[in-house]
């Protein structure tokens, strides 16, 4: 499943899910890289 999390204030990374921390981040796998920042959150339209 693909995620967006935030890693700065202005960016952003998308790749798979791997897991969410205890600290609320979430962690996604972007080829062969790991990666761990703040899910971005969905909001309505």
């Amino acid at each position: 499943m693909l995620k967006t999390i935030v890693l700065g204030s202005c960016v952003s990374v998308q790749g798979v899910f791997v897991r969410r921390l205890a600290d609320g981040r979430m962690t996604v796998r972007v080829g062969d890289k790991v990666y761990s920042g703040y899910p971005v959150v969905a909001q309505a339209a």
